[in-house]
Protein backbone atom coordinates (compact mmCIF):
# COMPACT_ATOMS: atom_id res chain seq x y z
CA UNK A 1 0.00 0.00 0.00
CA UNK A 2 1.45 3.55 -0.93
CA UNK A 3 1.27 6.53 1.43
CA UNK A 4 0.30 9.68 0.69
CA UNK A 5 2.95 12.12 0.95
CA UNK A 6 3.64 15.43 1.19
CA UNK A 7 5.32 15.20 -2.47
CA UNK A 8 1.59 14.09 -3.75
CA UNK A 9 0.13 16.79 -2.07
CA UNK A 10 1.94 19.77 -3.30
CA UNK A 11 2.06 18.18 -7.05
CA UNK A 12 -2.01 18.27 -6.75
CA UNK A 13 -2.15 21.60 -5.69
CA UNK A 14 0.38 23.08 -8.34
CA UNK A 15 -1.82 20.75 -10.85
CA UNK A 16 -4.71 22.24 -9.69
CA UNK A 17 -3.91 25.84 -9.53
CA UNK A 18 -2.27 25.75 -12.58
CA UNK A 19 0.77 28.36 -11.88
CA UNK A 20 4.05 28.58 -13.31
CA UNK A 21 6.63 29.36 -10.63
CA UNK A 22 10.09 29.99 -11.51
CA UNK A 23 11.88 30.05 -8.55
CA UNK A 24 11.13 29.69 -4.85
CA UNK A 25 11.16 33.01 -3.84
CA UNK A 26 8.23 33.36 -6.46
CA UNK A 27 6.22 31.10 -4.87
CA UNK A 28 6.10 32.60 -1.65
CA UNK A 29 4.74 35.59 -3.88
CA UNK A 30 1.40 33.94 -4.53
CA UNK A 31 -0.50 34.06 -1.85
CA UNK A 32 -3.32 32.11 -3.42
CA UNK A 33 -0.99 29.08 -4.29
CA UNK A 34 0.51 29.54 -1.00
CA UNK A 35 -2.98 28.84 0.74
CA UNK A 36 -3.97 26.30 -1.67
CA UNK A 37 -0.68 24.40 -0.93
CA UNK A 38 -0.25 24.60 3.08
CA UNK A 39 -4.50 24.15 3.36
CA UNK A 40 -4.34 20.69 4.75
CA UNK A 41 -0.52 20.54 6.32
CA UNK A 42 -1.75 20.84 9.69
CA UNK A 43 -4.69 17.96 9.18
CA UNK A 44 -1.97 15.60 7.93
CA UNK A 45 1.44 16.20 9.02
CA UNK A 46 0.55 14.17 12.51
CA UNK A 47 -0.46 10.80 10.23
CA UNK A 48 2.57 11.47 7.90
CA UNK A 49 5.21 12.07 10.98
CA UNK A 50 3.67 8.64 12.48
CA UNK A 51 3.92 6.41 9.46
CA UNK A 52 7.00 7.77 8.33
CA UNK A 53 10.41 6.06 9.40
CA UNK A 54 13.01 8.90 9.56
CA UNK A 55 15.63 6.74 9.57
CA UNK A 56 14.74 5.16 6.19
CA UNK A 57 17.27 5.95 3.48
CA UNK A 58 16.20 8.12 0.69
CA UNK A 59 16.23 6.13 -2.71
CA UNK A 60 19.68 5.89 -4.68
CA UNK A 61 20.37 5.32 -8.43
CA UNK A 62 22.28 4.76 -10.93
CA UNK A 63 24.65 7.11 -12.72
CA UNK A 64 22.42 6.43 -16.17
CA UNK A 65 19.78 7.24 -14.21
CA UNK A 66 21.03 11.31 -13.63
CA UNK A 67 19.27 13.95 -15.05
CA UNK A 68 20.76 15.45 -18.24
CA UNK A 69 19.97 19.28 -16.39
CA UNK A 70 20.17 19.81 -12.53
CA UNK A 71 18.27 23.29 -12.17
CA UNK A 72 18.95 25.50 -9.34
CA UNK A 73 16.62 26.12 -6.58
CA UNK A 74 16.40 29.66 -4.35
CA UNK A 75 18.73 31.85 -4.84
CA UNK A 76 21.06 31.89 -7.85
CA UNK A 77 24.30 33.89 -6.40
CA UNK A 78 24.02 35.24 -3.68
CA UNK A 79 26.00 38.60 -5.19
CA UNK A 80 27.36 40.45 -1.95
CA UNK A 81 30.44 42.07 -1.62
CA UNK A 82 32.24 39.59 0.71
CA UNK A 83 30.68 36.50 -1.47
CA UNK A 84 31.68 38.14 -4.60
CA UNK A 85 35.33 38.18 -3.28
CA UNK A 86 35.57 34.82 -1.86
CA UNK A 87 34.21 33.28 -5.61
CA UNK A 88 36.91 35.53 -6.96
CA UNK A 89 39.82 33.29 -4.89
CA UNK A 90 37.70 29.78 -5.56
CA UNK A 91 36.75 30.42 -2.25
CA UNK A 92 40.55 29.79 -0.80
CA UNK A 93 40.03 31.97 2.16
CA UNK A 94 36.37 30.98 2.80
CA UNK A 95 35.72 29.09 6.49
CA UNK A 96 33.18 27.04 7.68
CA UNK A 97 32.65 27.79 11.52
CA UNK A 98 31.08 25.57 13.56
CA UNK A 99 29.76 26.66 17.16
CA UNK A 100 27.12 26.64 19.37
CA UNK A 101 26.67 23.48 21.84
CA UNK A 102 29.51 21.75 20.85
CA UNK A 103 32.65 21.26 23.08
CA UNK A 104 35.37 22.20 20.23
CA UNK A 105 34.45 24.76 18.18
CA UNK A 106 36.02 24.75 15.18
CA UNK A 107 37.03 26.76 12.25
CA UNK A 108 37.23 24.65 8.74
CA UNK A 109 38.92 25.47 5.45
CA UNK A 110 37.95 23.44 2.17
CA UNK A 111 40.98 21.72 2.20
CA UNK A 112 39.98 20.62 6.25
CA UNK A 113 36.49 19.78 4.63
CA UNK A 114 38.12 17.29 1.59
CA UNK A 115 40.36 15.82 4.23
CA UNK A 116 37.31 14.12 6.07
CA UNK A 117 36.06 10.97 5.58
CA UNK A 118 33.70 11.15 2.30
CA UNK A 119 30.20 10.04 1.27
CA UNK A 120 28.80 9.89 -2.22
CA UNK A 121 25.38 8.99 -3.48
CA UNK A 122 23.52 9.84 -6.14
CA UNK A 123 19.29 11.19 -5.19
CA UNK A 124 16.51 12.63 -6.27
CA UNK A 125 16.40 16.60 -5.33
CA UNK A 126 12.31 17.41 -5.13
CA UNK A 127 11.38 21.04 -5.10
CA UNK A 128 8.54 22.30 -3.49
CA UNK A 129 7.54 23.81 -6.90
CA UNK A 130 6.90 20.40 -8.11
CA UNK A 131 10.02 19.70 -10.12
CA UNK A 132 12.63 17.08 -9.45
CA UNK A 133 16.09 16.25 -10.91
CA UNK A 134 18.48 13.16 -10.29
CA UNK A 135 22.36 14.06 -9.06
CA UNK A 136 25.26 12.73 -7.41
CA UNK A 137 26.18 14.55 -4.80
CA UNK A 138 29.77 14.14 -2.37
CA UNK A 139 30.77 15.44 0.87
CA UNK A 140 31.45 14.80 4.35
CA UNK A 141 28.39 13.35 6.60
CA UNK A 142 27.28 16.06 8.60
CA UNK A 143 27.56 13.15 11.71
CA UNK A 144 31.68 13.64 11.18
CA UNK A 145 31.66 17.31 11.73
CA UNK A 146 29.50 17.05 14.60
CA UNK A 147 31.38 14.42 16.45
CA UNK A 148 34.57 16.39 15.52
CA UNK A 149 33.62 19.35 17.37
CA UNK A 150 31.92 17.41 19.67
CA UNK A 151 28.39 18.14 20.42
CA UNK A 152 26.58 18.78 24.10
CA UNK A 153 23.94 16.85 25.10
CA UNK A 154 21.88 19.68 25.48
CA UNK A 155 21.87 20.14 21.27
CA UNK A 156 18.82 19.46 20.43
CA UNK A 157 18.61 21.10 16.64
CA UNK A 158 21.15 22.24 14.47
CA UNK A 159 21.12 25.35 12.46
CA UNK A 160 22.67 26.73 9.07
CA UNK A 161 23.91 30.40 8.56
CA UNK A 162 24.52 30.96 4.85
CA UNK A 163 25.84 33.83 2.46
CA UNK A 164 22.82 34.64 0.75
CA UNK A 165 20.52 37.11 1.64
CA UNK A 166 16.93 38.47 1.66
CA UNK A 167 16.11 41.46 2.77
CA UNK A 168 19.04 42.28 4.28
CA UNK A 169 18.87 38.77 6.19
CA UNK A 170 21.19 36.20 6.01
CA UNK A 171 19.11 32.69 5.22
CA UNK A 172 19.01 30.39 7.70
CA UNK A 173 17.30 26.53 8.09
CA UNK A 174 17.46 23.93 10.45
CA UNK A 175 17.08 20.32 11.48
CA UNK A 176 17.00 18.29 13.95
CA UNK A 177 19.29 16.05 15.37
CA UNK A 178 17.41 12.85 13.46
CA UNK A 179 18.13 13.88 10.14
CA UNK A 180 21.62 15.48 11.59
CA UNK A 181 22.94 12.05 11.64
CA UNK A 182 21.07 10.35 9.19
CA UNK A 183 24.05 8.75 7.23
CA UNK A 184 22.64 10.33 3.75
CA UNK A 185 22.93 14.05 5.25
CA UNK A 186 25.99 15.56 4.12
CA UNK A 187 27.85 18.52 3.76
CA UNK A 188 28.37 18.71 -0.17
CA UNK A 189 31.12 20.67 -2.05
CA UNK A 190 30.35 18.64 -5.38
CA UNK A 191 28.01 17.87 -7.99
CA UNK A 192 27.96 15.35 -10.84
CA UNK A 193 31.91 15.08 -10.37
CA UNK A 194 32.38 18.63 -10.19
CA UNK A 195 32.91 21.03 -7.98
CA UNK A 196 30.09 23.11 -6.99
CA UNK A 197 29.39 26.04 -8.78
CA UNK A 198 27.37 28.99 -7.81
CA UNK A 199 24.35 28.66 -8.50
CA UNK A 200 24.01 25.33 -6.95
CA UNK A 201 25.84 26.77 -3.65
CA UNK A 202 29.63 27.26 -3.79
CA UNK A 203 31.39 26.49 -1.92
CA UNK A 204 29.51 23.93 0.33
CA UNK A 205 25.31 22.75 0.70
CA UNK A 206 23.34 21.06 2.94
CA UNK A 207 22.05 17.56 1.37
CA UNK A 208 19.45 16.38 3.87
CA UNK A 209 17.85 13.72 1.13
CA UNK A 210 14.28 13.02 3.63
CA UNK A 211 13.48 16.32 2.85
CA UNK A 212 12.26 19.19 0.46
CA UNK A 213 14.52 21.03 -1.53
CA UNK A 214 14.12 24.14 0.46
CA UNK A 215 15.30 22.60 3.56
CA UNK A 216 19.15 21.78 1.69
CA UNK A 217 20.74 25.26 3.07
CA UNK A 218 23.42 26.84 0.26
CA UNK A 219 26.43 28.49 1.11
CA UNK A 220 27.14 27.42 4.26
CA UNK A 221 28.88 29.64 6.12
CA UNK A 222 27.95 28.86 9.96
CA UNK A 223 26.67 26.25 11.55
CA UNK A 224 25.35 25.85 15.22
CA UNK A 225 24.05 23.32 17.55
CA UNK A 226 21.30 25.14 19.81
CA UNK A 227 18.85 23.77 22.26
CA UNK A 228 15.99 25.69 21.06
CA UNK A 229 14.81 27.14 17.64
CA UNK A 230 12.95 29.63 20.01
CA UNK A 231 16.14 32.64 19.72
CA UNK A 232 16.37 31.78 15.52
CA UNK A 233 14.57 34.38 13.41
CA UNK A 234 11.09 34.61 14.71
CA UNK A 235 11.55 30.96 16.03
CA UNK A 236 10.01 28.97 13.15
CA UNK A 237 13.30 27.12 12.71
CA UNK A 238 14.12 28.49 9.29
CA UNK A 239 13.63 31.86 6.94
CA UNK A 240 10.85 30.16 4.71
CA UNK A 241 9.26 28.98 7.53
CA UNK A 242 9.28 31.85 9.60
CA UNK A 243 8.08 34.33 6.32
CA UNK A 244 5.68 32.53 4.19
CA UNK A 245 5.03 29.44 6.64
CA UNK A 246 6.47 26.46 4.92
CA UNK A 247 6.72 23.73 7.21
CA UNK A 248 9.95 22.89 9.68
CA UNK A 249 9.88 19.21 8.76
CA UNK A 250 9.46 19.12 4.86
CA UNK A 251 10.00 15.36 4.95
CA UNK A 252 9.02 13.22 1.69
Amino acid sequence: MSLITRRGLIGGAAASAGLLLSGCDKLAQNEQFRKILFSGEKMNEGLQRALTNRAALAPEFRPDQMSPVFRTNGTRNPNTPEYTAQAATRFADWRLIVQGLVTRPLTLSMADIRGLPQRTQITRHDCVEGWSAIGKWGGPKLSTVLDTAGLSARARYIVFTCADLYNGVPYYESIDLIDARHPQTILAWHLNDRLLDIGHGAPLRLRVERQLGYKHAKYVMRIDAVASLAGIGRGKGGFWEDTVDYDWYAGI
